[in-house]
């Protein structure tokens, strides 16, 4: 597949907090020029744009909206701010890559999608990145081919545990900040993405079970705290207690169209469990199972013959796979790879100046179709009932 080069369309970051620095150096791996990164504050644009050697750290959006050499925004700003910064990006004619989730409610979403689809000449996506490891692409080609057979079942679980105590705290944990779910909709999301991406499957009903572990928590001094930060030494100095009413855990039960079933444990308070996603497909013929704490495993099991543990090797991967694993076998490919994956599909569309047909990363569409399934799940949580997601 063709492959970004220095000539490829210039980008720049929304965000400059944990996953904006990630978009950066997964681009700068593909060679893809990044002018600059605009903070929530001209002081954090200028700080940021000195600590990783970028050309502009802008003032504004406004700003980057106006300059004539970016071509593709990465929006790695908090929740609430996507959904009108989409709509000025694609105004402006930027492509957008942005981080889930897409919007705050499936009405915003609905209004992305259509604004995609009248700006077909862009490239809109959002960055469900844990797609993009090798094995969980390999384990989609093998159910492609029927080798898994009919799919009857399949339950997994993300887990972390950077929100164990009532002393974490960060801006997610707020709902007008991002979103009635938080636990679900940060995390549980990508289980619920990679699922359907890798079974070809649609989820149509759900059952959910959540639970606020801390109804309320410390807020520090300086207002909240970066992702997966502040867990050495002692917490800092909390000014007031604070409601909380996003989930911390959740369990939800799952229908799919066509008769398969499912289960998905997500939780933040898991002690030791730092980011750990796993999925396991049960099939008429073989099961399969992938845990992220061990990315370039995949397990293959048989009920009339030994069990298999493939690793990772990109000579034994599926030939539409193999594109995307870019490292001999023995030399662990992981969570950073991934979203240089992604982005290598993106950018080709990019490049290309049209979407692929059937795009391996996800799109608006998928995006939208995430939010249905959070507020399916919490109207399922409210009233202990099976919802019909899009209900």
């Amino acid at each position: 597949m063709p492959r970004p080069t220095p000539a490829s369309p210039t980008a720049a970051i929304v965000g400059t907090g944990f996953i904006g620095p990630v978009h950066l150096e997964a681009l700068r791996r593909l060679a893809i020029p990044v002018r600059g990164i605009l903070g929530s504050t001209p002081e954090k644009s200028t700080a940021a744009a000195r600590s990783h050697g970028l050309a502009v750290g802008y003032a504004s959006f406004a700003e980057i909206l106006a300059d004539p050499n970016v071509q593709v925004l990465h929006l790695t700003s908090p929740n609430r701010l996507h959904h009108r910064q989409v709509i000025d990006a694609l105004a402006a004619g930027k492509h957008v890559i942005c981080e889930k989730p897409l919007g705050m409610t499936s009405a915003e979403t609905a209004e992305l999608v259509a604004a995609a689809a009248a700006n077909p000449h862009l490239i809109c996506a959002v960055n469900y990145n844990i797609r993009f490891y090798p094995c969980m692409l390999h384990a989609r080609s093998l159910i492609q081919r029927w080798e898994l057979g009919e799919v009857f079942h399949l339950h997994g679980s993300y887990e972390q545990d950077w929100l164990l105590l009532p002393t974490d705290f960060n801006w997610r944990v707020l709902a007008e900040e991002g979103g009635e779910l938080r636990a679900v909709g940060d995390v549980g999301t990508h289980w619920l993405d990679l699922a359907q991406f890798v079974t070809g499957l649609e989820v149509e009903e759900v059952c959910a079970d959540l639970r606020t572990v801390h109804p309320v928590r410390q807020r520090p001094a300086q207002g909240s705290v970066e992702t997966f930060s502040g867990k050495k030494g002692a917490p800092p100095p909390a000014v007031k207690p604070v409601a909380i009413t996003t989930d911390d855990y959740a369990s939800i039960l799952l229908r799919f169209k066509g008769g398969a079933r499912g289960c998905v444990t997500v939780s933040q308070v898991t002690a030791g469990r730092k980011n750990c996603v796993r999925l396991e497909v049960a099939g008429s013929k073989q099961a399969l199972a992938w845990n992220s704490e061990r990315p370039d495993e995949l397990w293959l099991g048989q009920r009339g013959a030994p069990n298999q543990l493939m690793l990772r090797d990109p000579s034994m991967l599926s030939a539409d796979v193999a594109a995307y694993s870019n490292y001999p076998a023995g030399h662990a490919e992981g969570f950073p790879d991934g979203f240089k994956q992604l982005y290598r599909a993106i950018y080709a569309d990019i490049s290309a100046g049209r979407r692929s047909a059937e795009p391996l990363y996800a799109t608006f569409a998928d995006g939208h179709r995430e939010l249905l399934l959070c507020e399916a799940i919490a109207r399922s949580h409210r009233t202990g009932a099976w919802v019909k997601v899009g209900s």
